[in-house]
């Protein structure tokens, strides 16, 4: 499959970049459901994640969301106890998912290491996917759902979900989900979808901010390869879009960004 040839929007600083995002990303919703009724997003932590779910919250356009008819799901997830702190799924409850009707059976939290799986995180892989494969439609790619819009977080080591480079994640080609041990940011074990899920998704939005992230995104952006970079092998099936602040895009050629 060929990639998505990524569109780059750079906005003035992290909190322009987190509302921007969050109206487009209710903008897309609202299209997918006026189309299909229905609209499936992948969610992603982290700081850049959780300032647009909370843009999200803040923002009066999210009553033009159907909550009722949105499937959320995780790119990744710390494997930690169900309700610590530190997990992505907690961490988009207190920003946004209690403060809208959601249906509690369309949001599918990636398991958790008190789950059924207990520390088993193969195990635990290995129940997500098939919860995705239960999701897919005849046709969809891999046995994963055609996501509408897939977020990810850019880490400063060019991860993405927890993908790390040169980790071996980062090289599975046939599982949409694995279980990730020995990650080089704590904690060590985590789930992650795979590359070739994330590639299923009909659009993937990558979002950094900060100067901390400059170097990252210039080096993903200048076609090192996933394996160096796992971000630059992270593209949709219609759409790649970077969105980043000024300082994360510092390292970047002005020709190849249009500012916001």
């Amino acid at each position: 499959m060929t990639a998505a040839v990524p569109q780059l929007v750079v906005h003035r600083d992290k909190e322009l970049m987190a509302q921007a995002a969050a109206a487009r990303l209710i903008t897309r919703i609202v299209d997918a459901q006026s189309a299909r009724g229905t609209a499936s997003v992948v969610l992603t932590g982290g700081r850049n994640g959780n300032a647009l779910l909370a843009a999200i919250a803040a923002s009066p356009a999210r009553d033009a969301v159907d909550w009722k008819h949105l499937d959320l799901w995780w790119g990744d997830e710390r494997f930690l106890p169900a309700e610590d702190g530190e997990r992505n799924a907690v961490q988009a409850r207190a920003e946004l998912l209690a403060r809208v009707p959601v249906d509690p059976a369309r949001v599918h939290e990636m398991p958790a290491s008190d789950g059924a799986d207990g520390s088993d995180v193969e195990a635990a892989a290995d129940r997500y996917a098939k919860e995705l494969a239960a999701a897919a439609e005849p046709g969809d790619r891999l046995g994963v759902p055609a996501f509408d819009v897939l977020l990810l977080g850019v880490g400063p080591d060019t991860h993405v979900a927890s993908l790390f480079p040169e980790h071996p994640g980062v090289r599975e080609t046939e599982r949409t989900v694995i279980g990730v041990r020995g990650a080089p940011k704590p904690p060590p074990t985590r789930i992650s979808l795979t590359l070739p899920a994330i590639r299923a998704a009909r659009e993937v939005w990558l979002l950094a901010a900060g100067e901390d992230k400059a170097d990252a995104v210039a080096l993903a952006l200048s076609g090192p390869g996933e394996l160096q970079a796992p971000a630059s092998g992270a593209y949709g099936r219609t759409r790649t879009l970077w969105l980043l602040d000024r300082s994360a895009a510092s390292a970047l050629p002005a020709e190849l960004y249009r500012p916001s």
